[in-house]
């Protein structure tokens, strides 16, 4: 081989050459990339609104342009304040129970030794996961009720309420509801990543810390959870993304007049105002602000963990 063609096979390859190389790959990826063109980004178009006092039977030309008026209304608005507030508490009560729950039933699956009981257990905990919000709720609901509600009937039977609870008209406990349903639908749902990422884990490991005389918690201690760290981390920062979307089919089917006050979230206030009042404007502004937080809050998240030494999204 010749000095000239030893330079030409080392040298970087241009753009070109790494598009012809992947040309397969790329054809098949050109779908997708039509679909989020045609409805992630097509539509961004209409957060012109909020900064319209829009009406629908206007063309765009003929729109009158308010700029940051209906922001400004916003966050001088004692009810969006408010949808602040609970979706942040719903989302950050949802995210602590949701990641603690997940990774302690994934690390108890990983140590069950016969395979069929961990299948039983993997796909009953699925299942919840597969029902609609709207059977959930239900389901809580009934739980709940005063009147033949097993909550209250299970508490009163073991002497620990004397008389049965509105637990869906007492605000304090809204919160809490929210969270225990949540994690009874999804924890076995988020499992599934934490135990691709266990299995991933060197046996080998294991074998030498059984060696070192290590029982099953310091090998949870000292190997699974260090070796999962870097999946931990993704899904943080994934989360974090979504700061504020704490849910909508939830809040929504469970709320009533007497817990609305805890039970608004942004996804509320945006349909309050965007189909039942026809406030466009002011549902894209407040639809607006959610989603610019939220990437916002994606780049910092990925930028700490950059700075920290740890695994980062982006």
């Amino acid at each position: 081989m010749t000095h000239a063609n030893a330079v030409n096979i080392n040298r970087p390859k241009t753009l070109f050459e790494k598009i012809v190389l992947q040309k397969q790959l790329i054809f098949m990826s050109v779908p997708l990339v039509i679909y989020v063109i045609v409805f992630s980004y097509v539509p961004l178009w209409g957060w012109t609104m909020a900064f319209q006092n829009f009406r629908p039977a206007r063309s765009f030309a003929q729109q009158e342009w308010v700029g940051l008026r209906w922001f400004t209304f916003l966050f001088s608005d004692e009810v969006f304040l408010r949808t602040i507030r609970n979706t942040i508490a719903m989302s950050f009560i949802n995210m602590a129970l949701g990641y603690i729950t997940a990774i302690g039933f994934a690390l108890l699956l990983n140590e069950l030794k016969q395979v069929l009981c961990k299948r039983i257990v993997q796909t009953i905990s699925y299942l919840p996961h597969f029902l609609s919000w709207v059977i959930v709720t239900g389901l809580v609901a009934s739980m709940l009720a005063v009147e033949n509600g097993a909550i209250n009937d299970i508490l009163m039977f073991f002497g620990l309420i004397k008389e049965p609870i509105l637990w869906l008209s007492i605000p304090k406990y809204f919160w809490s509801i929210i969270g225990a349903t949540y994690v009874w639908k999804e924890v076995g749902w988020n499992t599934i990543i934490y135990l691709a990422a266990i299995v991933g884990i060197d046996p080998a490991l294991y074998e030498a810390a059984e060696i070192d005389g290590c029982n099953r918690y310091q090998k949870m201690w000292s190997i699974t959870l260090p070796g999962i760290k870097p999946t931990i981390i993704i899904m943080m920062i994934m989360s974090i993304g979504h700061i504020l979307d704490a849910g909508f089919e939830m809040q929504y089917l469970l709320r009533n007049g007497l817990i609305q006050d805890v039970a608004d979230t942004i996804d509320i206030y945006v349909l309050m105002y965007g189909l039942q009042r026809s406030n466009y404007s002011l549902a894209t502004a407040a639809g607006m602000f959610k989603n610019i937080v939220n990437i916002s809050l994606i780049f910092i998240a990925n930028e700490i963990a950059k700075r920290a030494g740890e695994e980062r999204l982006i």
